[in-house]
């Protein structure tokens, strides 16, 4: 039904995104965003190593 995102439809997000929130809060969701990103993946990260080391655990 519907394809994937192409470049006009990027665009029109980008302006959408410029008009809502402004050129100089852009930077800063984005960084924002990269904090939370890596925030999380360093949480799933040390999920999946307590969970291998407590099923180590119960096996051994």
């Amino acid at each position: 039904m519907f394809g994937p995102i192409g470049f006009q439809e990027m665009l029109l997000i980008f302006l959408m995104f410029l008009l809502l929130f402004g050129a100089k809060r852009i930077p800063l969701l984005a960084r924002n965003l990269g904090h939370s990103l890596g925030e999380f993946k360093r949480a799933r990260d040390e999920f999946h190593t307590e969970g291998a080391a407590a099923e180590n655990s119960a096996q051994g």
